[in-house]
């Protein structure tokens, strides 16, 4: 019998009365299905993918009607209007289908849409919901969650630790008194994606929250599917504090692959699939469950206790 402590124990009863019958990641393997029911009181939902609004692909119209059946607060990761997040570009190419989404959208800004204007169209767009024009970065309480939005676009602001962004961090992180928190932003620290390598320049941000016992990073950038076992900045599997990384740059801007390489603490992949990341945020765990386009088979669901 392995010796768990009250927490995890009540997080394993709780999970059980849900029906979730799986075993707390980040324990090899993957987890078992989410329960289809929900509880009498229901937990909050956050929902969505990055890389989505390409007048190019059909991928952002798949993506759009998951939303659609799927209630909840919608994120966004970044590059949501291509190529260069141009107005134009918002309304023909996003507006038509995540944008039905839009009064429930938490966006993230990324590198494509800060082409334009270093995102003027962007914060024109979103409003309010994108936190002060020029900045990037604001947060936000969901369910007793701390919800923190990032600027990733490192060559256009600036990402080191006595950066502004980085204080703003520190202090925002300092002040909640939340239980869980869950960061985002686009470019990803870790990445097993062939097309963009990870990138180092965000690692001041993972540092901060790693060292804030944050539990969950999402990032977009790699138009593919990726989890990862709780790791350090450094990419040392932590299952104590470790921060887990989910890349979902499955929004419908295209697809690609993986390099040759797989980053040793990968647990679940997949570049086929265009879809989107539910997080379903109880007051001391998370369960994480992706899905996918009609048709498609691959899914990846589990669940976590928060530090």
């Amino acid at each position: 019998m392995l010796n768990r402590s009250p927490r995890l124990r009540r997080v394993l009863l709780t999970a059980a009365s849900l029906g979730v019958l799986a075993l707390l990641a980040p324990q090899p393997g993957a987890a078992a299905p989410v329960p289809r029911d929900e509880p009498a009181t229901a937990p909050a939902v956050l929902v969505g993918a990055g890389d989505i609004g390409s007048c190019q692909s059909d991928g952002d119209e798949a993506t759009a009607k998951l939303l659609d059946r799927i209630p909840g607060t919608v994120f966004t990761l970044g590059d949501n209007a291509y190529v260069a997040g141009t107005a134009d570009q918002f309304q023909r190419c996003y507006e038509p289908y995540w944008g039905r989404h839009k009064d429930r959208t938490r966006p993230v800004i990324g590198n494509h849409d800060m082409r334009t204007d270093e995102g003027g169209p962007y914060y024109d767009y979103f409003g309010d919901s994108a936190g002060k024009k020029g900045k990037g970065w604001y947060s936000y309480e969901l369910g007793g969650w701390q919800v923190v939005v990032l600027n990733s676009t490192c060559d256009l602001v600036d990402c080191e630790q006595d950066s502004e962004q980085a204080e703003w961090l520190r202090e925002t992180l300092d002040a909640s008194d939340a239980k869980c928190t869950v960061a985002m932003w686009h470019h990803p620290l870790f990445s097993s994606g062939w097309k963009h390598d990870a990138d180092p320049r965000v690692k001041p941000f993972f540092e901060i929250l790693y060292e804030h016992g944050v539990e969950v990073v999402l990032n977009g950038h790699n138009h593919n599917y990726e989890r990862f076992a709780p790791q350090t900045p450094d990419g040392e599997f932590d299952r104590e504090r470790g921060v887990r990384q989910f890349i979902v740059g499955t929004g419908g801007g295209g697809l690609n692959g993986f390099g040759k390489d797989v980053d040793p603490n990968s647990r679940a992949r997949n570049a086929d699939t265009f879809g989107v990341l539910k997080l379903t945020l109880y007051p001391d765990f998370y369960v994480w469950k992706f899905v996918g386009q009609p048709g498609s088979s691959f899914t990846d669901t589990g669940l976590t206790a928060c530090h």
